[in-house]
């Protein structure tokens, strides 16, 4: 191995080697190499290796940038990246290397990031686990046997097993902060508009959807949003304007702030154990840090919601396929596709244009419940998720069935999809692992635009109770 202490160091602190020329980023890429071909054949995290064109990017003109030499994975869910394919787990979807980097990926190779390849994800990212038909199930580092939560499982998996320090990841219902959550992670959904899908679309899932990555520490999450927030023209979303940089900005104390928590679910239901103790226990750690904290929640109309998020990626995902056989020739049928994902689109083909804008004013009044919530409160905590890491097979992705493919998932994932929703900013921090040695996440939200605010409270409790230093190493 070249760097016998590589996963001790966070991004920035490998690209603060490279920059005092105690390593180079040829030897930052083949340690990462060398512990993803390690890993991978237990945690099934790579779908697609570049490790050829990831080692000419290290040994070429030496990269700039606040992660300069840094390896990275891309997800298998847009990431469209010049030369690799971005299949989304779908057979439907064919192997054909993209022609260009899409905006976001331009960005992370400007940052310095080096992409080794893509990770593996559900198939179109529809579940709250990875575990496709196509390239079969991501196993979690902490214990193989258990989900690492989707859709951006793969890219959890090798960040938290110390592959490489951080990962692209994108979140239409909580596919940032569930993996987190899983893999024991800091994982932000930014506010909408704050990331640009130039030059190819405008928007996924109208508006739900947003890019960032997962990480180990917060500067490394900070520090990568500074390298690639920013709207261009024709985005059809603008985020309030951002800090001249969120990793500076966040090294300042947060003013005194009013936190809500919640220790039930939405519909009232219970939350399993240890989550309802991971809450209580951040609550507390607030609090100490002098916050005023409160429980309560925001007056959601949670039924009204699912409807309109389920018209949304129905409809989206209907699209989606019907655009994907037009450019191949292909005609959608059952045997090409998973039930759940069959299941899905044909109900999205059936719902109306005016069923599509009632779904949005839906969804547009949450955000208004929202904002209105956050008049009194700073920011809300939750638990990510209402369980801790399911067991893989789960959840049965056959079920054509769209109440009993997804009822389980919703009660899974009882949170997080209200956020994309309302466009807030949302972040997962690994504060509790439980007596099984499962990570046990909890969720920040804050108002919108105010992204600022949960990095700087996310920096004051991982100094309050660090967690960098817990990984999970691979070995053969």
């Amino acid at each position: 191995m070249a760097i016998s202490d590589y996963a001790k160091y966070d991004g920035l602190g490998l690209a603060d080697l490279v920059a005092k020329k105690k390593v180079t980023p040829v030897e930052l890429v083949e340690e990462a190499i060398f512990r993803a071909e390690r890993a991978n054949p237990k945690l099934n995290a790579v779908v697609f290796k570049d490790y050829d064109r990831a080692r000419k990017a290290a040994s070429g003109k030496p990269p700039k940038g606040p992660f300069a030499g840094v390896p990275f994975f891309l997800k298998d869910i847009y990431a469209l990246a010049e030369g690799m394919p971005t299949r989304q787990a779908s057979a439907f979807l064919p192997p054909f290397p993209w022609p260009q980097d899409c905006e976001l990926v331009a960005r992370y190779k400007k940052a310095g990031l080096i992409a080794l390849g893509k990770t593996n994800v559900p198939e179109f990212g529809l579940v709250a686990t990875t575990e496709s038909k196509l390239y079969g199930p991501a196993h979690n580092p902490w214990n193989l046997a258990h989900s690492t939560g989707g859709s951006s499982g793969g890219s959890a998996a090798l960040v938290a097993a110390g592959v490489v320090p951080l990962a692209h990841a994108n979140d239409g219902g909580g596919s940032i902060r569930i993996p987190a959550s899983c893999c024991g992670l800091v994982g932000l959904k930014p506010t909408r508009g704050r990331i640009s899908y130039a030059p190819d679309v405008g928007d996924f899932l109208d508006g739900l959807a947003i890019d960032h990555v997962v990480t180990r520490t917060v500067r490394d999450c900070a520090a990568a949003l500074d390298a690639t927030h920013g709207s261009l023209p024709g985005d059809p979303y603008w985020a309030p304007p951002a800090p001249e940089s969120y990793l500076e900005a966040s090294k300042r104390k947060p003013k005194r702030l009013r936190i809500a928590f919640t220790t039930t679910k939405l519909d009232g239901g219970k939350l399993h154990p240890d989550c309802a103790a991971a809450v209580k226990a951040a609550a507390k750690l607030c609090e100490a840090q002098g916050h005023i904290v409160e429980e309560a929640a925001p007056a959601f109309d949670r039924t009204q919601l699912i409807g309109a998020f389920m018209a949304y990626w129905g409809a989206s995902l209907a699209a989606g396929i019907d655009f994907i056989a037009s450019l191949t020739g292909q005609t959608p049928t059952r045997d090409k596709f998973e039930g759940l994902t069959w299941g899905l689109y044909e109900a999205g083909k059936t719902v109306t244009a005016a069923q599509y804008l009632h779904a949005k004013m839906a969804i547009q009044h949450g955000g208004r419940m929202a904002a209105k919530f956050h008049e009194t409160h700073d920011v809300w905590l939750t638990a990510t998720l209402g369980a801790p890491p399911v067991k893989l097979g789960t959840f049965d992705m056959e079920e054509t069935d769209m109440q009993k493919a997804f009822a389980p998932q919703i009660d899974y994932v009882p949170y997080t999809a209200m956020q994309n929703a309302t466009g807030q900013p949302a972040i997962n921090l690994p504060l509790h692992w439980n007596k099984a040695g499962l990570p046990v996440g909890v969720q920040f939200v804050g108002r919108f635009g105010d992204d600022l605010t949960l990095l700087r409270l996310a920096a004051e409790l991982e100094k309050a109770k660090p967690w960098y230093q817990r990984y999970k190493q691979i070995e053969m």
